[in-house]
């Protein structure tokens, strides 16, 4: 694979596994249904552990524009080799999204709260609060980035295993952080997914909150860049 078919299959893999948890706990007549919070993180560690072992040694397995942009603030990453990157994941993002739509097709359809339908696409607040919403998304992201850059490779590689680190610290974030706003922390995982809301005949749906979606976009490129810039001040330090 090409690092950009790499990015986009990765992202693709992250999403499906990782909305497809949401939409098994939360859509109607499913056989998980009201799993809870802990098969929702659970279901999103394994996507990234899955996204990322498949995608490492080709693409450094980003899967997240706010990651990408991180790393080429600080210059650990061709800033040429961006706009290739997030479109990658984007559109990794969107058909991750569509199959799920596929895959679980006639829950929705059996799921009447329009909310719930779009809660399996994209993120939401507990409580709408756009400086608080922004700040939890900024912090997450934060953990998440700064974690990443302190995890240090083995000397000897074990293989998929390589890639457990980063699932464990996302379903870590996702515990501990993630009640605020469903912690996004990934510009691709949000939008994506919101687009493909927007354009799939799904039945009875109703808007897909753009007036919300800066939000997961914004926030985690913020902490990210001041992750990475952190980072590289500790080194120095």
């Amino acid at each position: 694979m090409t690092p950009f078919i790499a990015e986009l299959v990765g992202t693709a893999m992250l999403i499906i596994l990782g909305d497809g948890v949401v939409a098994n706990v939360i859509l109607q007549k499913t056989k998980g249904n009201n799993g809870g919070l802990i098969a929702i993180t659970f279901g999103w560690a394994i996507g990234v552990f899955v996204g990322v072992y498949a995608t490492a040694s080709i693409s450094g397995a980003h899967l997240n524009p706010a990651v990408t942009i991180a790393l080429a603030t600080i210059g650990k990453f061709s800033w040429a080799m961006v706009p290739a990157y997030l479109l990658a994941q984007l559109l990794g993002a969107m058909l991750g999204a569509l199959v799920v739509w596929l895959a679980y097709r006639q829950h929705f359809n059996a799921t009447d709260d329009a909310a719930t339908k779009r809660a399996v696409f994209c993120t939401s607040p507990s409580i709408s609060s756009p400086a608080d919403n922004i700040l939890s998304e900024f912090i997450g992201t934060f953990v998440f980035v700064l974690a990443i850059l302190f995890i240090t490779k083995s000397q000897h590689s074990l293989g998929s295993l390589d890639a457990l680190p980063v699932a464990l610290l996302v379903l870590g974030i996702g515990l501990s952080l993630g009640g605020t706003t469903g912690y996004a922390i990934n510009p691709a995982r949000d939008l994506g997914p919101r687009i493909m809301h927007a354009l799939l005949p799904i039945k009875n749906k109703q808007g897909s909150d753009w007036g919300y979606s800066w939000i997961p976009v914004v926030g985690p490129i913020i902490g990210a860049v001041l992750a990475a810039i952190v980072y590289q001040w500790l080194l120095k330090a």
